[in-house]
């Protein structure tokens, strides 16, 4: 098998062991029990709607169920009994305030005979979006832009956006009287369920003083209310997020379903069905993409050079979730720049190819999960007039591997457990 297939192989082996048609079923509980007992859906993320159709498909017909599930845009599928709701990611937006609202609304509204499904996957950070009073839907927005633009960490983002909710941070658990089974694919590095659409039903052990320090930390000074509601809660002044050891978690179960280094697994069992010896260095990478990028070619200099610490053929495989700070204009998520970055390291080595692309379907915010690298990417790129150095300096991986014809486009794949990346050594 040529190297370019073999990679796409492992990609798609990556997300289809993140599939929730396929995972989801074995971990859901039994219905209540009591006769007029019902089971209410809710849910956030970009696995939120395969999620839900994996509950109905599998939930007795005879069995009170319904609910409400929000999505990004373009990622719904037809349901019977729960709805879906598709909005902003990864900048909120009114659809996505307007549907929380009815979630949070409608799980207060459960008795102790019911049950409360949660079905939380990354990406519902965003989806599951309600303002605490005082701040505005175009705030929320300013702020999480910001972030994304700073090159934050996820759970850094997360620690502010669950300091400014009405339904994340364990609040969503606290006004269930019902028990609680919350089904988790993780998206971040570590698998907490706290950082996963920043913990609808989960502790969380951060403070506003945490979140305070990150705007300060990556010098982020608006919008004001924002920061004066941050400050407000310092001086005790609003109520904390749920915090570990809270009652309101006793009747609340969190399991996580699917998780990156699951996915890497199932990669890595390609590569070696096709007698390549594969190297999981699991999914806690974070980082700059570019940087982490330059860690990953020396690796594969010492491999391709000296043998060591592998003999070739090797896969070199990881996960997790590097950010991008933006300082140009151009188009490109984590992995398009991670594989740029590569590129410009290797400089054409030859028998080296590599692929870095989101489970999710997605880099960044762009139509492409990744894209693939060749042992000639720069040659070619050269002889077309592009630039690899000056594209990686406008954080332009996208159109650098467009004009190249090596991006990766999958169109939604209803799943994520983050990036994968893996580099072939031949």
């Amino acid at each position: 098998m040529r190297p370019r297939e073999l990679l796409l192989e492992s990609y798609r082996a990556a997300v289809a062991a993140a599939d929730p048609i396929k995972i989801l079923p074995a971990h859901l509980p039994p219905p209540p029990t009591a006769p007029l007992g019902h089971t209410l859906v809710v849910g956030a993320g970009k696995a939120a709607a395969a999620m839900a159709k994996a509950v109905e498909d599998h939930w007795p017909a005879d069995k009170a169920l319904d609910g409400l599930v929000i999505t990004r845009y373009h990622h719904g599928l037809p349901t019977r009994r729960i709805r879906v709701v598709e909005a902003g990611h990864p900048i909120p937006d009114e659809s996505g305030e307007r549907a929380a609202a009815e979630i949070l609304a409608a799980v207060s509204k459960l008795g102790r005979d019911d049950l409360l499904l949660a079905l939380v996957s990354g990406g519902g950070s965003s989806l599951l979006s309600l303002p605490v009073d005082g701040l505005s839907m175009a705030d929320l927005k300013a702020v999480t832009g910001a972030l994304l633009k700073c090159g934050a960490k996820i759970q850094e983002i997360n620690t502010v956006r669950k300091h400014l909710s009405r339904i994340q941070g364990g609040r969503l658990a606290a006004v269930c009287k019902a028990p609680i089974r919350a089904l988790v694919i993780s998206d971040v590095t570590g698998d907490d369920p706290t950082h996963i659409a920043s913990g609808p039903c989960s502790p969380d052990p951060t403070t506003y003083a945490d979140a305070l320090a990150i705007l300060k930390h990556y010098e982020i000074d608006q919008p004001v209310a924002a920061l004066e509601i941050l400050r407000a809660g310092m001086r005790g002044e609003r109520p904390e997020t749920h915090k570990p050891g809270d009652a309101v978690f006793a009747k609340a179960e969190s399991r996580v379903i699917a998780t990156a280094r699951a996915s890497l697994d199932a990669a890595a069992a390609v590569f070696r069905a096709h007698g390549i010896t594969p190297i999981v260095f699991g999914d806690y990478f974070t980082g700059e993409s570019r940087e982490v990028a330059k860690v990953f070619a020396a690796m594969t200099r010492e491999v391709r050079e000296h043998g060591a610490p592998w003999k070739a053929p090797v896969a070199l495989i990881s996960g997790g979730e590097t950010t991008v700070t933006v300082r140009g204009s151009g188009r490109g998520g984590r992995c398009s720049e991670f594989l740029l970055s590569l590129a410009v390291e290797l400089d054409g080595m030859r028998d080296v190819h590599a692929l870095a692309a989101d489970t999710d379907g997605i880099d960044g915010s762009e139509d492409n999960a990744g894209a693939i690298l060749a042992p000639d990417s720069l040659a070619r790129a050269l002889a077309m007039g592009v630039d690899a150095v000056q594209k990686l300096a406008h954080n332009d991986g996208y159109a650098f591997f467009a004009t190249l014809g090596d991006l990766i486009i999958t169109g939604a794949t209803r799943t994520n457990v983050n990036d994968y990346r893996a580099i072939l050594v031949m």
